[in-house]
């Protein structure tokens, strides 16, 4: 498989958890931290080595385009008020060489339909999916980059997997492998949010695929499933039968962005390894702590 250049991130969906926040924000541009998700999922796809960035979203949302955007005017204000440090922050959102692509997604047909509408652009390479939602922290190299390195290596696509409860299959797409060598096994099996005790396994997908260009035959030909959506899990198992598929076990802490218990521990997380902002960080909700009563005063 030769290295991937392209990653596509669907985002047009409503972020309605999140309501009335994301009336007008949309969910990817929530922030954590000082930065908004999307730049988090940007910045691990370019560090696997994605030079073209393609976002799938829908009529409404402009917000994530405005934000790739050069914005002009605070450029000028920012530059005249000789504050330089602000200026290389919005400046460099997306370094030299990398390009971000929009693509409307016309109808809310699910994952798998969000992913067909990439294809023009992709083509027939084998290319990245990121879902901004999953926040995966590591201190080494990204979840992406990790699962690039394999698919490059091994000629097969890769798919990230965690462990979850057998109470949760439900929520994910589950997979069933041969044994694993190391972080990685074959995926012999696939289905979409099964029932605990239909479940082949506890390992789940998560946000964070490499797939063939093929791929995009086989949604073309999928049939609505679960949900009465073309579900990118259904392809991916009918793939299964022309070529490898791997199931990974990413390096790495899982964050599920799309919950606000998911936003609320990435913010902690990420705001106690902060370069700046960690002492104060960790002074501040030790504070909150003893004044809740949740930890005894000294």
């Amino acid at each position: 498989m030769r290295r991937i250049r392209k990653a596509v991130f669907p985002v047009a969906g409503h972020g309605t958890r999140f309501l009335p926040a994301t009336k007008t924000v949309p969910k990817e541009m929530l922030p954590i931290v000082d930065r908004p998700l999307i730049q988090y999922a940007v910045d691990e796809a370019i560090e696997a080595g994605c030079d073209t960035l393609i976002f799938v979203t829908n009529r409404y949302k402009h917000a994530v385009a405005d934000y790739f955007d050069k914005a002009y005017e605070l450029e000028h204000k920012l530059e005249k008020a000789g504050k330089h440090e602000q200026l290389d922050l919005i400046r460099n959102v997306l370094p030299e060489g990398v390009r971000a692509v929009f693509v409307t997604q016309t109808e809310a047909l699910g994952l798998g339909h969000a992913v067909l509408c990439a294809k023009p652009i992709v083509g027939d390479e084998p290319f990245a999916v990121v879902l901004p939602d999953d926040l995966i922290w590591n201190r080494g190299p990204g979840a992406l980059k990790q699962m690039a390195d394999l698919a490059e290596s091994s000629g097969a696509s890769v798919i990230a997997t965690q462990n979850v409860p057998r109470d949760q299959t439900g929520s994910y797409g589950i997979v069933a492998t041969d044994s694993f060598s190391g972080r990685a096994g074959r995926i012999t099996g696939m289905v979409e949010k099964p029932d605990p005790e239909d479940a082949p396994s506890t390992l789940a997908v998560v946000g964070r695929y490499i797939l063939s260009g093929s791929i995009f035959d086989l949604l073309e030909k999928t049939t609505p499933g679960a949900g009465g959506e073309i579900q990118l899990t259904d392809a991916i198992s009918t793939l299964l039968a022309q070529e490898p598929v791997l199931a990974y076990r990413f390096q790495g802490t899982r964050f599920d962005c799309g919950t606000h218990l998911g936003l609320i521990e990435a913010t902690i997380r990420y705001a106690l390894d902060h370069e700046k902002l960690s002492d104060a960080a960790a002074q501040l909700m030790q504070n909150a702590l003893k004044e809740l009563g949740v930890i005894e005063l000294e």
